[in-house]
């Protein structure tokens, strides 16, 4: 019996069809990225000088973000739009929401400096520092990269570092990566979906 070859146009479409399921937004405006990064885990020392894990903020919704305090443009940048995406939340909402700051400039970042930075951009963000190893690893684990520049004659240098902001749910599930196009009010109704979800 001759066996039936399926035809080119059958393949295009089931390929297609396919990759439509795997880009589903699931009604959000940023892009998904459930399932395609692993759930939120990291072994850091936050902003007083404790020792900090994803457990801290169970039951929150985390925006982990890699950058540095001596960052000139990106890092205050990028803070001061998360920080007007959570003020415009109700106040209820504000205590469910964390921003993760994560320094990958470990040589320059101590636990004070780290502490002033945070806290000039409100309540909601948590400054976290490690060892050089421990960064590039958790960078690794969410399939992004930093380094450093040649310093100037002053000893200033600069930290190429991702502008991209992960969101993990409640749980520690990766859902959504935020950019730096992404307007306001779409992020902050992504934000309350998401805590829509956990009431």
């Amino acid at each position: 019996m001759r066996q039936l070859k399926p035809s080119l146009a059958f393949i295009a479409m089931l390929l297609l069809g396919l990759a439509t399921a795997c880009s589903r937004d699931e009604g959000f405006h940023a892009k998904s990225i459930a399932g395609l990064m692993p759930a939120l885990e990291f072994s850091l020392t936050n902003d007083e000088g404790n020792a900090a894990s994803a457990q801290d903020t169970a039951g929150k919704i985390r925006l982990l973000f890699f950058g540095y305090t001596s960052c000139p443009d990106i890092c205050p940048v990028t803070l001061g739009r998360l920080g007007a995406v959570i003020q415009g939340l109700p106040e209820e909402r504000r205590e469910r929401v964390r921003v993760l700051f994560v320094s990958v400039d470990p040589q320059r970042d101590s636990v004070a400096k780290l502490h002033a930075y945070v806290d000039y951009f409100g309540d909601q963000v948590i400054g976290l520092r490690g060892p050089e190893p421990a960064l590039r690893k958790l960078a690794q684990r969410y399939r992004t990269t930093f380094g450093y520049g040649d310093p100037d004659e002053t000893g200033f240098y600069e930290v190429s570092h991702s502008s991209g902001i992960y969101v993990f749910d409640g749980s520690g599930a990766a859902r959504l990566l935020f950019r730096p196009d992404d307007p306001l009010a779409a992020m902050q109704d992504d934000l309350g979906q998401l805590l829509d979800e956990a009431s």
